[in-house]
């Protein structure tokens, strides 16, 4: 396809400014329609979709089993700080009994009535008739050492202080303190705890690789998107550009497939882990105690309800911020746009009222969107700590009453942590759904769009080589899809082989459709347009695109250099021949002034006047060996001296070809071969120069008033 025929229209901008990513007020028109979409879209990637959401499960599953596994750990370290209560338990009933029975033997034989062992040091021969010798966890006890833990334990008795245990401990024979003292069974921790490091790192792995799968399936969905996309706009009639803004579509491209992409990347996994940590830790909570589980979740829970109302009435809030942001953008787009004009009017300060207005809306907007949004933080830190203090009060007390241990208490403090997030995520990720959701539909909307007529059985095909020339219009008539009367009617006309048409009427007369249609940009409402006699129905687009050169009025430069601007999409082009064709439209001694010349880069952006961008245009067409030429107001841009160059160009250009010429500039159509004068949609009057003069109608009228003081 050659330079321009993509299109002969000026993309429209968006009004509203540029659309906002991530708007938090937008809904899709069905939700359930677009997510089935969605999912249908996502066939090809639907294995690692699998695997992701498997990985995500189980890795939520091994940090739901952590919390018991903690709790055991921590009752496992609570038994090491503390004196071994069974075996002391068991040491004191086992001398007490020897004790007891040792004494019993003594009064029986009426050796000793009555003994305290507090008040007297006992001999060593009556300790020794007194006691025997004990073992507990392999550990042999004599008598000694029983006397000894007897007089121990009857002071602490006596002074019912605790702490002095642990201090007396160490003054123990070493026997009783083996086993007695607190001790931690290292092998245990050990287990427990290398059993929690590798559950925590296996979650870990899993939640990496699936992370990993979803940031594929997004990226590769949304290249998908973007192909399709692209291919999609090559397919548009040009109807559907006059229906839409191309801002809007642009959007779509862009900002709604980063929508998705990111939405996908950060929701669907998210959304999966998080219901499955809310289902595994409510399930976990009641399997370790029902009583803890209900406290852990009315507390959660009742902070919960009043964040959810606060999401219910700040969303309005979100979308009025939105609203008159978009007006704020539509103002400041249009006034910069605009700015030479404004100034001139001397408009500056009813532009900066204006400003100001917007600005104080989308102020104020902002505040009570902005403080409703940073309550949450706080109030998400107030629910996980009114959960925590619920739980530990409400554990102290079963832990008194040997219901639960202490391990419990801190596995319920992780499960609250397990079952706060994930309601707050799930929150936020149904948000995201929406707006992923809004974004397909928008895209799937582009997507299903009635493209061009199916070429794909058009056989017949005209040679560049073979073409002679001739173009004939048999009553053309064309309707716009949104107009109620036809722009063009039973339009008639015939170019000979190198004729040059000039085409000229009033704005909306239908010059610029009935090129549209010639090119078969739109498809004809009746009527028929033939090129050496063979209808434009039966050939392709690409192949009559191929035998058209267009010169618009509407420039377009890419970034690069001049030279690959001008020689733009076609091969075997010469230095030569460019610089011939710069200096046959007058554009070689700019372009001389440029740093690098001919391998400067430019841009559309850059610093480059109306003009010599046309002329730039008017190059590259010049290098376009095509039978046909189109030349829509190519010469509007350029100064009187400059259009004299260039028409003079033209003239060679169009030697050979058959030329149709759209103008309002009548001065460089008197040359034409074929003047059709055209006024809704009909030609009125048709004839050369001199011939339409002479008739003093229409088209007199318009060649003098444009000579008139």
């Amino acid at each position: 396809m050659s330079n321009e025929q993509n299109t002969i229209r000026t993309p429209r901008r968006m009004p509203g400014g540029p659309r906002m990513k991530g708007n938090p007020g937008e809904k899709p028109k069905d939700f359930k329609s677009a997510i089935t979409r969605l999912v249908k879209e996502l066939k090809e990637q639907r294995k690692l979709i699998i695997i992701s959401i498997i990985l995500a499960i189980l890795g939520a599953i091994l940090s739901i089993l952590a919390p018991n596994r903690l709790s055991d750990l921590t009752d496992e370290i609570s038994k090491g700080l503390v004196v071994n209560q069974e075996n002391l338990a068991n040491l004191s009933t086992q001398i007490m009994n020897s004790f007891n029975e040792g004494m019993a033997k003594i009064n029986t034989n009426g050796t000793m009535q009555e003994f305290n062992p507090q008040n007297v040091d006992m001999p060593e021969e009556m300790i020794n008739s007194i006691f025997n010798e004990i073992e507990i966890d392999g550990n042999v006890i004599t008598q000694q050492e029983q006397y000894e833990f007897i007089k121990s334990m009857s002071d602490l008795m006596q002074s019912g202080d605790v702490n002095q245990l642990y201090s007396k401990i160490d003054e123990m024979p070493q026997s009783i303190q083996n086993v007695i003292k607190p001790k931690m069974n290292i092998d245990i921790i050990k287990n427990i705890s290398l059993f929690l490091i590798i559950l925590y790192i296996t979650s870990s792995i899993f939640n990496y690789i699936q992370a990993i799968c979803m940031t594929n399936v997004a990226n590769r969905f949304a290249q998908q998107l973007r192909t399709r996309i692209s291919i999609k706009i090559n397919k548009l009639p040009l109807r559907y550009f006059d229906k839409h803004q191309s801002g809007d579509t642009l959007s779509r491209v862009t900002n709604d497939v980063d929508t998705i992409a990111q939405s996908m990347n950060q929701s669907l996994s998210s959304l999966v882990i998080n219901i499955t940590l809310l289902l595994g830790s409510i399930i976990m909570m009641f399997y370790t105690n029902w009583i803890m589980a209900i406290t852990a979740m009315g507390a959660s829970l009742i902070g919960f309800s009043g964040m959810f109302l606060i999401l219910k009435n700040s969303q309005k809030y979100f979308i009025a911020r939105q609203y008159e942001l978009g007006n704020l953008n539509a103002h400041i787009e249009e006034i910069y746009s605009g700015l030479n004009v404004v100034k001139v009017y001397n408009g500056i300060n009813q532009s900066n009222e204006k400003f100001d207005e917007y600005n104080k809306k989308v102020c104020q907007a902002n505040k009570k969107s902005q403080f409703l949004s940073g309550i949450m933080h706080p109030l998400m830190g107030f629910i996980g700590n009114f959960g925590y203090v619920a739980v530990c009060i409400v554990g102290a007390l079963l832990t008194m009453n040997d219901v639960i241990s202490f391990g419990v208490i801190v596995a319920f403090i992780t499960y609250v942590r397990l079952f706060t997030n994930p309601l707050s995520q799930i929150a936020q990720n149904m948000t995201l759904l929406q707006s992923t959701a809004a974004a397909s539909e928008r895209i799937f909307e582009f997507i299903d769009e009635k493209e061009m007529q199916e070429e794909s059985k058009i056989t017949k095909e005209l040679k560049k080589e073979d073409v002679k020339g001739k173009i004939k219009f048999e009553n053309v008539v064309f309707q716009y899809d949104n107009n109620d009367h036809p722009t063009i009617k039973n339009f008639t006309a015939t170019a000979l082989p190198g004729q040059k048409v000039a085409i000229v009427g009033p704005t909306g007369a239908g010059k610029t459709t009935i090129v549209n249609l010639l090119m078969k940009f739109y498809e004809l409402t009746s009527g028929d347009i033939k090129i050496d006699g063979v209808s434009i129905k039966d050939l392709t687009r690409e192949n009559i695109h191929s035998l058209f050169t267009m010169v618009l009025q509407d420039t377009w430069l890419f970034e690069g250099t001049v030279r690959e601007n001008i020689v733009y999409n076609r091969e075997d082009i010469s230095d030569e021949q460019v610089k011939e064709v710069c200096k046959e439209v007058g554009l070689h001694h700019f372009i001389k002034t440029l740093p690098h010349t001919y391998d400067s880069k430019i841009s559309e952006n850059d610093s480059v006047s109306a003009g010599q961008r046309q002329l730039l245009t008017i190059a590259r067409g010049m290098l376009e060996d095509s039978p046909f030429l189109i030349l829509d107001e190519a010469t509007s841009n350029v100064d009187t001296r400059t259009e004299e160059l260039v028409q003079k160009a033209m003239d060679k250009l169009t030697e050979g070809k058959t030329s149709f010429i759209i103008a309002h500039r009548l001065s460089t159509i008197k040359n034409a071969d074929l003047i059709l004068v055209v006024k809704d949609g009909n030609i009125i009057e048709q004839g050369n120069h001199d011939e339409l003069m002479q008739k003093n109608g229409s088209y007199a009228e318009l060649y003098n008033s444009q000579f008139e003081i």
